[in-house]
């Protein structure tokens, strides 16, 4: 029997000689009347070996975290939410029935306490027992004390044991929490209505990214999850909302890596009668001040670097960005020929109808978007590459887009939108005849979208924001994975029958 069997054996046999005591080992009647966090106070302000005055009685709930029994009497830790705190369970205090199915309680059960505030000679607050009772008992051990849960895959596979026995993990999902909320406020804040928009949709739009496919039984048609809400959110600039908002999950079915997972929060908003100048101004101040909230300064460190948030921040167009620290010659990027001979010499592959602007675009991504460490706004992104953006008056060859790289890597996407219907059109089907056929999603042309357009679009500009990653930033979390309570991942049994082969093939 292997070790983890044995633990379980042992746990069931405990549980059913609870039951044989007449034990309800899943309890559905403690009712705690108080939160450790607020308890504790009133506790440490007591003397060492002093009883509250009084004689009040409080009562928790929680999962026992450790035990230290000494033949009548035992200490052990609780956790709920909000804390933990130390319960001094005596024989003579919670009586002899009780006290013998205590004795036969493990760490990890979930049991409720009542009795009065103290605090031991050792100055630990703590509360005296006067009843202890069993709310749920645990059938699987928990993680060993000093080492918890080291390994990375169980992790994030058992989420809910990494929350039980890692504050650091428990902490970055309260500020995630925060941040969303700040978001949220700040929008709110500043006019901007929060709206949901259709999560399955007929036609994949707002990206270029493979989504994710599905079939309604009653429309007898396809869905598809969404890749980006963006062009139901501009159909509601259409339609007389000036300023909207949408915090919510996208799909993009495609890799995982540190930074993607096939489902993700995005921000995304809209303000009419706006450029993306001004969404520059707003996102500067808005994750400034976000980060000031939870971090307490905007000078933080990510995974051992440096990172100043401070206001102004830097703002390069592409080109400068690909001169001044990709170390491109200006004349090679000047010539559409030149800059597609130079991104081919570096090994880049382009298909047949890529052109200049989408060489430039692999170029950034190659020699200088990880170098980008505090926070930079990369403005006038090709045409080719943002065919939802406004072309610029003075260079219709490029876009009054931007996106904001940190840490080297893309934090927002926006740009003043492209409202013209004709143009949107003509781009539309560009892109789709560039793409081709697809097995998997044949592309369509959103024909609702242009006549939404064609009932006219204020001039607007809109953002998207990666949540995840901005989560990730602020609380110096080195992967995505860390961030998503139930990150996806490869079956179980598919990644130990991998693991095994590859041992395998290492003896080989």
């Amino acid at each position: 029997m292997s070790s983890e069997n044995q633990f379980l054996a042992q746990r069931r046999e405990k549980a059913r000689n609870l039951a044989d005591l007449g034990v309800k080992l899943y309890s559905n009647t403690f009712k705690p009347a108080d939160r450790i966090s607020e308890l504790r106070p009133k506790a440490e302000q007591l003397e060492s070996q002093q009883k509250e005055e009084g004689g009040a009685n409080y009562s928790i709930a929680g999962r026992i975290m450790a035990m230290r029994k000494f033949g009548k009497a035992a200490f052990i830790t609780l956790a709920d939410a909000t804390g933990q705190m130390q319960v001094y369970v005596r024989k003579d205090s919670v009586g002899e029935e009780q006290f013998g199915a205590f004795k036969k309680y493990d760490i990890g059960d979930i049991v409720g306490a009542r009795g009065h505030l103290f605090k031991t000679k050792t100055g630990e607050p703590s509360i005296h027992a006067e009843m202890i009772t069993m709310v749920s008992k645990s059938l699987r051990p928990m993680p060993e004390k000093w080492h918890g849960l080291t390994d990375v895959e169980t992790r994030y596979r058992q989420r809910y044991v990494d929350l039980l026995v890692t504050p650091e993990s428990k902490e970055t999902f309260r500020k995630r929490v925060d941040i969303i909320r700040l978001v949220r406020e700040y929008l709110s804040d500043r006019g901007f209505l929060e709206v949901e928009t259709p999560m399955m949709q007929p036609v994949p739009g707002g990206a270029t990214a493979k989504p994710f496919k599905t079939y309604h039984n009653a429309l007898n048609m396809d869905l598809y999850l969404r890749i980006a809400p963006e062009l139901y959110l501009k159909r509601l600039l259409v339609g007389g909302f000036e300023k909207v908002f949408e915090i919510n999950r996208n799909f993009r079915n495609e890799g995982l890596s540190t930074r993607h997972n096939p489902e993700f929060t995005m921000l995304e908003f809209y303000q009419a009668y706006a450029t993306y100048d001004d969404l520059i101004d707003l996102t500067e101040d808005m994750i400034a001040s976000i980060c000031q909230e939870v971090r307490g300064t905007l000078k933080i460190s990510y995974q051992g670097v440096d990172v100043d948030l401070s206001p102004p921040w830097k703002r390069l167009t592409m080109d400068e960005a690909l001169t001044e620290i990709g170390s491109i010659d200006p004349e090679i990027l000047a010539d559409d020929e030149k800059v597609i001979a130079y991104a081919k010499k570096l090994g880049i592959k382009l298909e047949a109808a890529a052109g200049a602007g989408k060489a430039k675009t692999e170029l950034f991504e190659l020699l200088v978007e990880e170098k980008l460490v505090d926070p930079t706004f990369i403005t006038s992104y090709p045409t080719e590459v943002s065919p939802l953006a406004r072309r610029n008056e003075d260079n219709p060859t490029v876009t009054d887009r931007f996106e904001l790289f940190i840490t080297g890597r893309e934090i927002a996407n926006a740009f003043s939108e492209l409202n013209d219907p004709i143009d949107q059109k003509e781009r539309f089907e560009k892109q789709i005849a560039e793409r081709g056929d697809d097995d998997e999603v044949h592309p369509e042309l959103d024909v609702d979208y242009i006549r939404a357009l064609e009932y006219g679009m204020p001039s607007a500009a809109g953002e998207g924001i990666g949540i995840d990653r901005l989560v990730m930033l602020l609380t110096d979390a080195p992967s995505i994975r860390d961030v998503i309570l139930f990150p996806h991942m490869k079956p179980e049994e598919r990644m130990l029958k991998e693991q095994t082969a590859a041992e395998q093939t290492d003896d080989d």
